[in-house]
């Protein structure tokens, strides 16, 4: 995906998460992470956003921990949010083709790591302000799926933080049903390791099949695992599940 599609994305979906988060009030419960409240999860977001923007503007060179989660609710948190959100889409949309700074996995370029991080990041926790607020959450669209899987499973999970280990190689396989994604995923005591297609000579232990929106949610266990297809040993679909939650 291109930059400006990752910009037009994190836009939108900050509007829609805070939205969502004013319909719902912050002391509603957010069903998809059960310790949070609304305002729990507005800090949250806030604070990220803002930690991004300082490695954009800023050019740090190496990893800064997260500010404080301000000490706000209601209106004002909704307020500070939002300002939060919009200097971070300033931020990305002034910053040079050739920003340098810290990233935390691979990618094209820097700019191009923090336009779809925080893109992703967004859209999820959106999710999660819609179901404090009830209904079925807005469809995310094929493509941004798609990348959206792509980045959890052969970024994140790329890293040794990953806790998705079994002690005898086994192999995951993700599949879109409505695009022609497929992902292979090797999992063996050490960090998992994704390669995009089926490799013709392996047979996967599990396979994860549904649209690309519902396998997004499910592996970011936004959705129990009853909302995708699941062949195989489903035990190790339950590892994932018990294990996948990123550090």
């Amino acid at each position: 995906m291109e930059i400006s599609e990752h910009l037009t994305a994190l836009e939108a979906e900050g509007l829609s998460l805070a939205s969502a988060a004013r319909e719902a009030g912050p002391d509603a419960p957010v069903p998809t992470c059960p310790d949070w409240r609304v305002r729990d999860l507005l800090r949250h977001t806030g604070v990220v956003h803002r930690w991004a923007t300082a490695f954009i503007v800023e050019g740090h060179r190496a990893y800064r921990p997260e500010g404080k989660e301000p000490d706000l609710d209601g209106d004002a948190l909704l307020d500070w949010f939002a300002e939060g959100h919009g200097l971070l889409v300033d931020a990305l949309r002034a910053a040079p083709a050739d920003l340098e700074c810290w990233t935390f996995f691979g990618a094209p370029s820097p700019l191009a790591f923090w336009a779809r991080r925080q893109a992703h990041e967004t859209r999820i926790h959106r999710v999660d302000a819609e179901s404090a607020r009830g209904g079925a959450p807005a469809p995310v669209a094929p493509l941004h799926a798609v990348d959206g899987i792509d980045e959890l499973l052969a970024g994140f999970h790329a890293r040794p933080k990953s806790r998705v280990r079994t002690d005898a190689p086994r192999t995951l396989r993700v599949r879109t049903t409505d695009t022609d994604a497929v992902w292979t995923v090797r999992l063996s005591a050490e960090p998992p390791v994704t390669v995009r297609g089926q490799e013709a000579d392996t047979t996967a232990d599990c396979t994860l099949s549904g649209s690309a929106d519902q396998l997004l949610l499910t592996l970011w266990n936004r959705l129990p695992l009853s909302s995708v297809e699941q062949t195989g040993d489903r035990e190790l679909a339950r590892l994932w599940a018990e294990n996948s939650a990123v550090v």
